[in-house]
C-alpha cells in the first residue's frame, strides 16, 4: 500500500514535469509533452487505477498552483482522466460464466475488456482533448477558425511571404482540428501500448497479453461514422466537432486495417519487410493511411481476416 502511494507520487511528479516542459518551448519538450499520460498509465497498469488517479491530482493541483487554473484543467482533462480510465478498462475483466454458455473454458477463466472498445474510448478521448482545445479559442466556428488562421500565420510568418501563403493558411486552419485529433489518439495509442508492454515485461500485467491483430470494432462504430459523415455538411461549430469525430472514428478503422495487414501477412516469408514498408510509407507520407482505413472499414463490412483464417490458418499461433 505504501510502496504504491510511492509510485503514485512519482507518476504523478513525472507527468506533471513533462507536460509542464512545453512551456519551455524547446523542440524536446513537444516529445515530452506527447508522453505525458505514460508514467500515470504505467502506475494504473502496474499497480491499480487508483494509484494514477491519486497521482493525476496530485500532479494536476500542483501545476495549477505553479501556473494557473487553465494548466490544472488541461492537465485533468487530457493526462490524467485518459491515463487513470483507459488503465482500469486494461485492467478490466469477469469470469465466463460455462454453465451458461456451456462452453468448455476453465472454470477460472477470465473475459477481460475488448480491445476493439479500449480503442473507441481512445477515440473518444482525443476528441474531447481536440474539442476543449478549441473551445478556448472561442464558442462558434468562425471566431475558432479566425484564432487558427493567426496562430498559423505567426509561425509561418516569413519575410517575403507569397500571394498565395493566405490561402495556405486557411488550407491549414481547416484540416487543424482532425489533424489535432489524428495526433492525440496516436500518441494516446501508443502511450497506453507502451505503458502495457513495460508492465508485460516486468511482470506486472496482470492479464494476458491479447493478440493485437485480432481487435473488433463494435458493429455500431460505422452507423456512428455515418453520422458524423453527414454532419461534416451542416456547417458551423456542428460540422467541426463532427469532423473531429469524424478523424477520430477514421484513425480507429486505420487500425483495424493495419489488423488486418497483419493478418493476411501470415504466411509471407517476407513479412517483417511488408509490414515495415507500409508503416514507414504511412509514417512518410500520411497519405496512404486512406488505404488503410478502406481496408479496415472492408473487413467491418466482409470479415477479411476470420475469412483468410479459415482458409488458411496461422502457422504459428503466436505470430
Amino acid at each position: 500500500m505504501i510502496v504504491g502511494f510511492f509510485i503514485a507520487i512519482a507518476a504523478g511528479c513525472a507527468s506533471a514535469l513533462m507536460f509542464a516542459s512545453i512551456s519551455s518551448g524547446a523542440l524536446i519538450s513537444l516529445l515530452l509533452f506527447y508522453l505525458a499520460p505514460l508514467p500515470l498509465m504505467l502506475a494504473a497498469i502496474g499497480w491499480g487505477p487508483a494509484g494514477a488517479a491519486i497521482g493525476g491530482v496530485l500532479a494536476g493541483g500542483s501545476l495549477g498552483l505553479i501556473f494557473s487554473l487553465p494548466y490544472l484543467l488541461a492537465f485533468l482533462l487530457a493526462v490524467a482522466l485518459p491515463a487513470w480510465w483507459l488503465g482500469r478498462l486494461v485492467l478490466l475483466g469477469r469470469p465466463i460464466d460455462t454453465e451458461a454458455g456451456g462452453t468448455a473454458a476453465p472454470a477460472n477463466a477470465v473475459e477481460w475488456y475488448p480491445i476493439g472498445r479500449l480503442l473507441l474510448w481512445i477515440a473518444g478521448f482525443a476528441a474531447l482533448t481536440t474539442v476543449s482545445a478549441l473551445l478556448t479559442l472561442g464558442t462558434d466556428s468562425e471566431t475558432i477558425a479566425a484564432a487558427l488562421r493567426r496562430g498559423l500565420g505567426r509561425i509561418m510568418q516569413m519575410p517575403s511571404a507569397p500571394p498565395e501563403s493566405s490561402q495556405i493558411i486557411d488550407a491549414l486552419a481547416a484540416i487543424a482540428p482532425a489533424a489535432a485529433t489524428v495526433i492525440a489518439m496516436t500518441t494516446l495509442t501508443l502511450n497506453l501500448w507502451l505503458a502495457a508492454y513495460v508492465t508485460s515485461a516486468s511482470g506486472r500485467l496482470q492479464r494476458p497479453w491479447p493478440v493485437l491483430r485480432e481487435f473488433v470494432l463494435p458493429p455500431m462504430t460505422l452507423v456512428a461514422l455515418s453520422v458524423a459523415l453527414a454532419l461534416c455538411f451542416t456547417g458551423g461549430l456542428l460540422a467541426m466537432l463532427a469532423q473531429i469525430a469524424t478523424a477520430a472514428l477514421l484513425m480507429a478503422y486505420a487500425l483495424s486495417g493495419f489488423a488486418v495487414l497483419h493478418t493476411v501477412t501470415l504466411n509471407i516469408r517476407s513479412r517483417g519487410v511488408v509490414l515495415s514498408f507500409a508503416y514507414a510509407l504511412v509514417l512518410v507520407f500520411g497519405w496512404p493511411v486512406i488505404a488503410m482505413i478502406a481496408l479496415g472499414i472492408t473487413d467491418a463490412f466482409f470479415g477479411i481476416r476470420q475469412r483468410y483464417l479459415q482458409r488458411t490458418p496461422p502457422p504459428m499461433p503466436f505470430t
